[in-house]
């Protein structure tokens, strides 16, 4: 996910786009890390959906439901106090507007460097309350994560037959990786009662541009996904397990065999929700291009090679909702 942000008030909901809830969609993939079945139940779940859960993943609950705990403070913090920490730009805290180009949705979140060496003024801010603890939970969380997150990508590659076990793992742990770490905060909202039934959209449909996300949320039932007729699915909530999702740059160094997936969230008339994303992102002078070790004898690369600085600075021009990979496909036959 690549956004850059500025705080907008938003006095009516005709802003924000809305849609009809669908019923929850019992067909996600579950891939146990511990079943020796588990790196073929990952290619599977990557051709077939760009997204699957997993369980038996090795990051502690605990950090899990401290980080939620200090995230819930800060976000129920005055108005006043956040805006300290932004506008986002891209790092800090964002509220309502998505991007630079008119998205909008009904949600609040932090974003940071996902490298703990690199902490921005305003990500200060944010910490100041509870500087250590909730410093801490950062730290602890986004490096099990990491951890667990490389090794999902190291069975993957021996899947998918790569020479390197660590071709995509290496991306995340190289220091000057371009990862980040996002806080998603959707506030409850009742007055969606009076919308006949209808959504408000937390935040809008998109791909994520990186190589891969993990996503953590609590007990609220808000993520959709698009399968591949289109039609939009709700995935059943499960905050003690994690559920990644190909980015675009996976699937253009899987050629096309691994799909990223559109996703949104929408808000709920009850419940708050609050989600955390890792998003492993390659360096920024990386080039991104299919494997030589995944392409068949003769095969042709269906994408322009590029870096992910070129890509990331091609998404930030972008709305949520656009075929962003569009522009670095290659045209046959012409």
């Amino acid at each position: 996910m690549v956004v850059l942000s500025q705080p907008a008030a938003l006095n009516h909901f005709s802003l924000i786009k809305s849609c009809k809830p669908t019923s929850l969609f019992s067909g996600i993939p579950v891939v146990d890390l511990s079943d020796p079945d588990a790196k073929s139940q990952i290619i599977k779940a990557c051709k077939e959906y760009g997204l699957f859960k997993v369980v038996n993943h090795g990051v502690p609950l605990e950090f899990m439901t401290t980080l939620e705990a200090q995230a819930l403070k800060f976000f129920n913090l005055p108005e006043s106090e956040k805006d300290r920490a932004g506008p986002a730009d891209p790092f800090g805290y964002g509220s309502k507007r998505i991007g630079p180009n008119g998205d909008v949705g009904w949600i609040e979140y932090i974003l940071l460097n996902a490298n703990p060496e690199i902490i921005s003024h305003k990500s200060h801010s944010i910490f100041k309350n509870n500087p250590e603890i909730f410093r801490s939970a950062v730290e602890d969380y986004i490096s099990a994560v990491k951890k667990m997150t490389c090794e999902v990508l190291e069975m993957v590659a021996d899947a998918l037959g790569i020479d390197q076990r660590n071709a995509l793992s290496k991306l995340l742990r190289d220091e000057k990786s371009d990862s980040c770490f996002r806080l998603n905060y959707y506030p409850p909202c009742p007055e969606l009662q009076a919308l006949s039934g209808r959504n408000l959209i937390g935040f809008g449909e998109h791909t994520d541009p990186q190589i891969i996300s993990v996503l953590r949320s609590n007990n609220t039932a808000s993520l959709q996904i698009s399968l591949k007729d289109g039609t939009w699915v709700s995935v059943p909530p499960d905050q003690t397990s994690f559920f990644i999702n190909v980015g675009d740059c996976l699937q253009v160094m899987t050629n096309g065999r691994f799909k990223s997936v559109k996703h949104r969230v929408l808000a709920d008339t009850v419940s708050s929700r609050i989600s955390m994303i890792y998003f492993g992102g390659p360096p920024l002078n990386e080039k991104i291009t299919p494997l030589a070790s995944v392409m068949a004898e003769g095969e042709e690369s269906l994408y322009k090679e590029f870096t992910w600085s070129e890509y990331k600075k091609s998404a930030y021009k972008s709305r949520l909702a656009d075929y962003r990979l569009g522009l670095f496909e290659k045209s046959f036959g012409q």
